[in-house]
């Protein structure tokens, strides 16, 4: 496990700019580095910069959005639990689950925050459906359900036009600590996971939704930061 997250090294490079998607795999790293790092990064980035979108899976944590009720986290035991800046009520981060953290200029891109969340969560629909499974909407409760179960939830932030937070997606994980809250506020709410529709790997999974995220957002030019260097 890593416990730095990314530096903030927001300036853009010669081929950065609107098209241009930055993804930083980040491994296993501490949930509130990563969350200090999103924050400076959105701090410090300015019109030239690109682009990027995080994927991290995080050790044991629950987080808890700004206007989230402390009576939805009924036993939390020994995982933490962080109070952030996000929308939402209170969920969980563990291992097996992908988080991925989309870092966008709106104003740039000429969307809004309701643009953006109808993208994130049609890129887990389509990532769903590329494994054979049907995934939906649930009026009143952002998110993606599978046979009535949340298998995807969403949390986001804007500042400076700019979003951070993000999704977080069940892919191949322990279930037992979303019985310790009320999931995203409701009481009795499933949550399920992809491993239990097919078989599948977090690495897999993790490809496919960095690809359906830069289509839904019309990214023409994606390229990896491995050690600090793009790679097309």
């Amino acid at each position: 496990m890593t416990d730095a997250a990314p530096p903030a090294d927001a300036g853009g490079d010669a081929a950065g700019g609107g098209d241009t998607l930055h993804v930083r795999r980040l491994g296993r790293a501490d949930y509130l580095p990563t969350w200090r790092a999103m924050q400076d990064f959105t701090d410090a980035r300015d019109e030239s910069t690109p682009d990027e979108l995080w994927l991290v899976e995080h050790p044991p944590v629950f987080t808890q959005g700004q206007a989230g009720k402390a009576e939805h986290v009924l036993a939390p035991g020994d995982i933490p639990v962080i109070q952030v800046d996000r929308g939402g009520q209170v969920t969980y981060h563990g291992p097996g689950q992908i988080v991925a953290y989309p870092l966008v200029n709106l104003r740039r891109r000429g969307i809004g925050v309701r643009s953006l969340v109808r993208r994130i969560e049609e890129a887990i629909l389509d990532v769903l459906a590329a494994y054979g499974v049907s995934g939906a909407r649930r009026e009143g409760a952002p998110g993606i359900y599978v046979d009535g179960a949340k298998i995807a939830s969403l949390g986001l932030r804007v500042r400076r036009a700019c979003s951070f937070h993000g999704l977080a997606f069940n892919i191949d994980m322990d279930l037992e600590p979303f019985q310790r809250i009320n999931p995203c506020g409701f009481e009795g709410l499933q949550v399920t996971q992809l491993v239990t529709f097919t078989p599948v790997s977090i690495e897999d999974a993790s490809r496919r939704l960095v690809q359906a995220l830069a289509e839904q957002l019309e990214y023409r030019d994606v390229r990896e930061i491995r050690d600090g260097k793009v790679n097309a």
